[in-house]
């Protein structure tokens, strides 16, 4: 399997996981083959092998190259402040409205099982704990936010406000009338970003 930085930036490479991230959005794991995906990228079967060994190691590779730059904005300078938060659900909100699937397909393998991955996402995710606790002991060094608040009741209430619009965006836009877009997107974001804000200045300590 190739993973050096040449690879990474190599458009063969790059057709394969779009080609991979619609097939596997689209259709069950088990119904899409190494074949199918080569077909769909216009690139010869054996590439798969090449760069990721296997379908599963593309299967996983899809995973990472969308959640990984979610993941390193944790250990960037946008979550200095507590009011970075509004930036954060809005680029969560704009990465994954390019892809309104992937976030059902993430509920589906660790709540149904459904798909290989599942140790490979809990990794992912929990790295995104370390450092999201981390960057909550910054933030309470800073005095941004109450001291004895707990981490992990402070991801729980990030990955709610994050993950329920896209996950029910299509329920929520037939209730509406109306898509959620760009610009309502923004909205959301904006609003979420201070509620959540407000929650972490206004918590009561024990």
């Amino acid at each position: 399997m190739n993973s050096s930085p040449e690879a990474a930036s190599d458009p063969v490479r790059e057709r394969l996981l779009k080609a991979a991230l619609d097939s596997f959005l689209s259709d069950d794991y088990h119904k899409v083959t190494t074949r199918m995906i080569a077909e769909k990228a216009d690139a010869n079967i054996s590439m798969i092998r090449y760069y990721f060994g296997n379908k599963e190691g593309l299967y996983e590779e899809m995973i990472r190259d969308t959640m990984t730059p979610l993941l390193d904005v944790l250990d960037g300078q946008m979550l200095q402040s507590v009011n970075g938060f509004e930036d954060f659900l809005l680029l969560y909100y704009r990465t994954m409205s390019k892809r309104p699937e992937f976030p059902k397909l993430i509920l589906k393998v660790l709540a149904l099982n459904q798909g290989p991955g599942r140790r490979f996402i809990r990794q992912l995710l929990e790295r995104g704990r370390t450092r999201g606790a981390r960057k909550v002991e910054a933030l309470k060094s800073a005095g941004q936010i109450t001291p004895s608040l707990d981490p992990d009741i402070v991801r729980m209430a990030f990955v709610s406000l994050a993950m329920m619009p896209m996950l029910l965006k299509d329920i929520f836009e037939e209730q509406m009338g109306r898509t959620m877009d760009a610009a309502f997107l923004e909205q959301l974001a904006g609003f979420n970003g201070h509620l959540f804000a407000a929650g972490l200045a206004q918590a009561k300590p024990e």
